[in-house]
């Protein structure tokens, strides 16, 4: 089975402006991510989607594979789709240019994930431990799953609710790792944007509201998407004690 990664990477991010090239722990963020990527033995490629010159630029230098896209497209995910229209493969994984945390297991994970050609969309999510700051905070999304495995929803709202105030409430996160075969890659970029999708500003939902199951596999391994100076200096400190 041929399976490839894509990591989206736009320099014009909002919150945190050039955040794909910010130096962390010494190296630009872009280079956690895709030395990570690249670490999977299961991948065809590796490959870095970006509209920005500048991008493509540090690609090249460090001999990346690297694609121009549009810069029309509004999500990673029509990056993601515009490189499936150019390079032919069974199983596409996206990976968040903004997550420098990102592990060669978190990968291993979704490629072991889609051996089963019974599942076109596959994500990850890892517990979080009793008390995380994580489980009320709505930039953290998590997810609910049935008894197979298939995510039920997701919500940047603390679900589920625990009424009774029991305590004993598992809660997990999801991280922004996604595989997705081609034809319901397709089908997603045609779909309009759906009423949860626009709400909870999850574009995973649009999945979801159109009928596609997402299968989630389970990781230890959390990450931090980084968005704020903040988040940075997290990540920094993590990166620094890790390595």
């Amino acid at each position: 089975m041929d399976i490839i990664a894509v990591i989206p990477a736009r320099l014009a991010s909002t919150r945190l402006p050039r955040k794909i090239l910010r130096e962390i722990a010494g190296r630009p963020m872009l280079a956690w991510v895709y030395q990570a990527t690249h670490r999977c033995t299961g991948l065809k490629d590796v490959i870095v989607a970006t509209d920005s010159e500048e991008i493509y630029a540090v690609c090249e230098k460090n001999s990346w594979h690297v694609r121009m896209t549009s810069p029309e497209a509004r999500s990673g995910t029509e990056r993601v789709h515009e490189v499936s229209n150019q390079i032919a493969a069974d199983v596409y994984i996206n990976v968040q240019g903004d997550e420098p945390l990102a592990r060669q297991e978190h990968l291993d994970t979704l490629v072991d994930l889609m051996q089963d050609r019974s599942i076109q969309v596959g994500t990850l999510k890892t517990p979080m431990a009793d008390g995380s700051s994580d489980i009320h905070n709505p930039n953290a999304v998590k997810v609910v799953t049935d008894f197979s495995k298939q995510a039920l929803y997701f919500s940047r709202s603390t679900i589920p609710f625990d009424r009774d105030r029991v305590g004993k409430i598992r809660y997990f996160k999801h991280l922004g790792f996604y595989a997705y075969r081609k034809p319901v890659l397709d089908q997603f970029v045609r779909w309009p944007e759906s009423s949860l999708e626009l709400s909870e500003r999850l574009e995973q939902l649009r999945f979801l509201e159109n009928g596609i199951g997402i299968s989630v596999a389970e990781t230890p391994f959390d990450t931090v998407g980084v968005d704020t100076e903040e988040d940075l200096q997290r990540v920094e400190k993590i990166l620094r004690e890790r390595r």
